[in-house]
């Protein structure tokens, strides 16, 4: 049964899954350029502030992308003890590099306490983010915080499948690949691996 993914989770991953595999055996990275960035960041409107007018520059692109290296060294910590992603294992950032972007990300934007008292009941205080910050970076770590502050976390698994390099959160006990078209290709993989030692 498909658990639902919270909105924190789905941009975590996604941020995540701009390394892909490309379908030559290679890694591709839809992050390469400003072009890349706006394009992603406009396919995720419903959760990142004024996405539909946001258009990247270099600078804002080196911080996404300092943040997803963050993000997927985190990612594979939280697999343990199974094995990261074949696209982070070479190259991980040590995880106190990787807290520390992602603390200093969500710091981009700072908020202010704001205090509301309705008739009727005691006080509260909410923080509201103040405007003028990199408020794309600090959407995009604060969503990724939650995301690993959550329970969710522990569905976190990097796809076993050849060549894949993905992250996905696991629906079902037996789930070990990220899609079916992964599943496949492992079974085949398998499947001449054991002909070639019995040949």
């Amino acid at each position: 049964m498909r658990e639902p993914i919270s909105r924190d989770a789905r941009l975590a991953l996604e941020l995540a899954l701009t390394i892909r595999h490309d379908g030559n055996g290679g890694v591709a990275d839809d992050l390469t350029d400003p072009a890349g960035l706006t394009a992603w960041v406009r396919t995720h409107s419903e959760a990142l502030p004024d996405a539909g007018r946001f258009t990247a520059d270099a600078a804002q692109l080196a911080t996404v992308r300092d943040l997803r290296a963050a993000v997927r060294a985190l990612f594979a910590r939280a697999v343990r003890p199974g094995e990261p992603s074949p696209a982070d294992a070479a190259r991980l950032l040590p995880v106190p590099e990787a807290v520390r972007r992602l603390n200093e990300a969500a710091a981009r934007t700072p908020t202010v306490p704001v205090l509301n008292w309705p008739e009727g009941t005691g006080p509260e205080v909410r923080q509201r983010p103040v405007r003028g910050g990199d408020d794309l970076t600090s959407a995009l770590a604060h969503a990724v915080i939650a995301f690993l502050a959550s329970p969710d976390r522990d569905r976190l698994r990097a796809c076993r499948a050849p060549r894949c390099v993905r992250y996905f959160l696991k629906d079902h006990p037996r789930q070990e690949w990220c899609n079916p078209s992964c599943g496949n290709r492992a079974r085949v993989a398998r499947h001449h691996r054991r002909h070639r030692t019995t040949a």
